[in-house]
This record gives structure tokens, sequence and C-alpha cells, in this order.
């Protein structure tokens, strides 16, 4: 089947595509985690004229046909609403993204000293390759909560002046053993150690030098710097990252290098789609950025808890008279884009991708129909009307798109939040932009994939029930 070169571009949308992708590097680099996601979607939402749902319920306000509502879950998943002249019962068009992505976590209880360095004991989060986080610059992102109620928000290793973090590897001239080992066993999750610090602190008045000086030298620092106490870390979410921008890839610029380009490459075009339309939709819009889909959208940020519906709940509440029905009917009724990334072809690993349903880089958008392993297991697989309907949109806007699948079948295989919102029995579709290096620290995206998305997204806002 014949794929159109998504670079087919005139000049008008070449300078569009520019400038798209680099509001996309922005967000990417202010959103590093899903907490800084959501943070950054609330203040874009705000100076688009979006309202806080919650302000509004708090204030038993009601929503017309054109308002514009935003909603937040526990600073960690968010929701934008553009209200439609249709009763929420018809159902709503949306577009849902994930904004975790394949990182390392700290501990609770993480500090620790051995033979004069200082450590983050770790705990990795999502499907990654541990050896290629070894000696990479690395930053530490998230929030310290303490006992009186404060937050306090962390970000260190992103400036020019902050320090940078690493996880140390063993010389080639003494890894005869550890080369002989399987990629999988090259570096073991518990061997994941932070090194935060070497200097001692200062000895005592007597000359004596103190036990585990270094780590009580890095917590002195923390406590002066930040306020914080060793106990502090047990109510703590900390996220080691990448450190440092994403940047433009190639001679001809044409690529984005960075860390967080699954699924936040799907979830910016999806939020920008939503805050960005015109006028007044028929049916209720909406963007979902949610959290926890790397570990199996579990917990209650996730997918698979109940705070989207609960949301279309309040919204039913605010526009009408409220009924469960109408809840049951509102979530069967909406048509959904699940915006999630696809593995990208790769020349160099070619033999475990299936080359006539792969996902390629520079021709737009990917639909997999299908996810899961092996016989489809975990799947959702969408309904051949819906991939019509969807298909028709495409065309008709001019969007450059093509299939595929993740891998060849028995190696290959993936989930995404569409078997969760299929639950409710409404149509759902994985639609999202091809990675090279999925799940690596640093993810390649094409520029033209990413505007493509945008332009997708948009199209589908636009023409879903039509």
């Amino acid at each position: 089947m014949y794929r159109k070169n998504a670079w087919e571009l005139n000049q008008e949308q070449l300078a569009e595509c520019d400038a798209f992708c680099a509001s996309y590097m922005r967000f990417l680099d202010k959103g590093k985690t899903e907490r800084e996601c959501t943070d950054e979607a609330i203040r874009l939402s705000e100076a688009l004229g979006f309202r806080n749902l919650d302000q509004l319920i708090a204030e038993n306000g009601k929503l017309h046909a054109g308002d514009k509502v935003y909603r937040a879950h526990m600073g960690k998943s968010f929701m934008a609403f553009v209200i439609g002249t249709e009763p929420m019962e018809s159902g709503l068009a949306i577009l849902g993204a994930h904004i975790d992505s394949p990182r390392i976590d700290v501990k609770q209880n993480p500090v620790y000293e051995e033979e004069n360095f200082a450590y983050f004991d770790t705990h990795y989060y999502g499907g990654i390759k541990k050896y290629q986080w070894l000696t990479l610059p690395l930053a530490i992102h998230g929030v310290f909560a303490k006992k009186d109620g404060t937050v306090l928000k962390v970000a260190i290793g992103e400036n020019e002046n902050d320090p940078v973090f690493c996880i140390s590897d063993l010389l080639p001239h003494l890894a005869q053993e550890q080369m002989a080992k399987t990629a999988a066993k090259l570096v073991e999750g518990e061997a994941l150690n932070l090194l935060i610090g070497s200097r001692p602190s200062e000895k005592t008045e007597d000359g004596k030098e103190e036990k585990e000086s270094v780590k009580k030298a890095v917590l002195a620092i923390l406590n002066k710097e930040y306020g914080i106490e060793e106990e502090d870390f047990v109510s703590a979410e900390l996220e080691i990252v990448p450190a440092g921008r994403c940047r433009e890839m190639g001679f001809d610029r044409s690529m984005i290098l960075g860390y967080g380009h699954d699924d936040r490459v799907c979830a910016y075009p999806s939020l920008m789609a939503v805050l960005e339309y015109e006028g007044v939709p028929q049916h209720t819009l909406c963007a979902i950025l949610t959290d926890k889909e790397e570990i199996g959208s579990v917990g209650a940020t996730g997918m698979g808890s109940r705070y989207f519906v609960n949301t279309v709940s309040e919204l039913i509440n605010c526009t009408s008279d409220y009924s469960e029905l109408k809840v049951k009917r509102a979530m069967q009724n909406s048509l959904m884009l699940s915006s999630d990334v696809s593995a990208a072809y790769d020349p160099g690993f070619g033999s475990v991708f299936e080359k006539k349903n792969a996902a390629f880089l520079g021709m737009g958008v990917c639909f997999n129909k299908y996810t899961g392993r092996g016989g489809k297991s975990g799947a959702s697989d969408a309904n051949a009307e819906f991939v019509a309907k969807v298909r028709r949109i495409m065309d008709d806007n001019q969007v450059a798109y093509h299939t595929s699948e993740i891998g060849r079948v028995d190696v290959g295989g993936g989930g995404t939040i569409a078997y969760l919102c299929a639950q409710y029995s409404m149509n759902v579709l994985d639609c999202g932009v091809p990675v090279l290096s999925m799940h690596a620290p640093h993810e390649v995206v094409s520029k033209v994939d990413v505007y493509q998305a945008y332009r997708c997204y948009r199209a589908f806002l636009k023409d879903a029930f039509c």
C-alpha cells in the first residue's frame, strides 16, 4: 500500500510545522514529569480562557454551549473540555494521551553512604533498558510533601548552574564478566543507584570524622537549600530523568531528540487541538492527559480509575438535570482517538518489524487498529466502521496517515489506554506519532509527524460526529 510522504507540504504549512514543533519542544522541556505537564497544561488553558471546573462546581455554576473548562486530578492528570450544543449524553469527541514516561524513581528511604560515596536508592518505572541509563547526566524532578501540608517542588539539574547526577558504570578494562551477561542482566534494578555526593562533612570539634559524613553533608545541603529533613523522603515523589533540553536533530533539523516523546508527543497536540478550537462545537470536546499508563494505568491517577467518568458526571450536572443513565449514555456514545505513539521502523533492527505493517518516520500519524501481544492479548480492537469513519475524516482534511503494528507477530506488542475507555462501549482507535528508540532516555520523532498529528486531532474534533 502506498504511503504518502508527510513532508509534501506547501510553504505556509512548512512554516506552521516549524512553529508548532518549536512550541512542542518548549512543552517537552517544561514537562519532564506528569506533574510538570499538568502544571503547564493548566497554564496554557488559563491563558486561552479556560476556567477551573472545580471552582465552578464550588460556586454552583452552570455550563452552556461554548464554555471552556479544565480539571486537574491530584496534580498528575488533566482534562480540558469545550461544551457543545448537543446534550452531553449524545457523546463527546475525545482525545486521550498519557503524560507519564519511563524513568527511575527515588525510593522512600533512599539516602545512604558506601565507601565515601552518597547515593539515592531507586526503583525504575516502566519498561526501560536499564543499561541505557548509566553515565548519563541526570536531573531530579518532583515534590516533597511535608507534614505541615506544604508541598515543595524541586527540579535540580536543568539550570546551567545546577549540579547533575549519574549512575556509574564499570570501565571496559575490568568488564569481562559484565560484558558476558545478557543485556537484561548487564545491570540489575537494585544497582541503579544515583551518585549524589562524595565530600564529607567537617570534622567534629575534637578532630574526629563522623560516621556517614558524606551522607550527612548531603543532607545538610538539602536542609539548608530546601528545608528538607531525611524523614521528608517518606512523603516525596522524586523522578530521575535525563538532564538538559530536547534538541533539533539532523543536518536538516527534521527530527527532535528528547526525553519523554512517549507519550507527550501525542499529549501536546491533543491538548492544543482542544485549547485552540474555534467556535462552538456540536458535541462536547475533550482532551485527557492521564498518568500511570507505563505501568498499566493503575492507581487513582491512571485511566483505570474513575476520575474521568466522575468528571463527565459533574459536567452533566452543570449542563442539565443529572442522572446516572445520562452518564452511561454519554460514555457509550463518545468517539475517541487514543493518542499514543507507535514504534517507528528502524533499518538497523529491521528483522523485528513486519515492514508492510510498520510505522515510519516522516509518513504522518499512524493508526493501530489493535495493539496487544501475540494473539492480540490485551488489545482494544477497533470496529471496522469506526476505522472507516476516521479514514474519511483524514482524507477529507488531507492529513498524512498510515497504519501500523508494534513489531512482528510473536515478537512485539504493547498496550495503551484504549481498552480501558472501550470498557464504556465507546468507539476507540489508537492514533499517534511514530517514535524511534522508544523508551530510551532520548527518543526521536519527525517534526512533520508531530505537525500531522496536530492536524489529525483538529480534524477529528471537527468531524467526528459528521
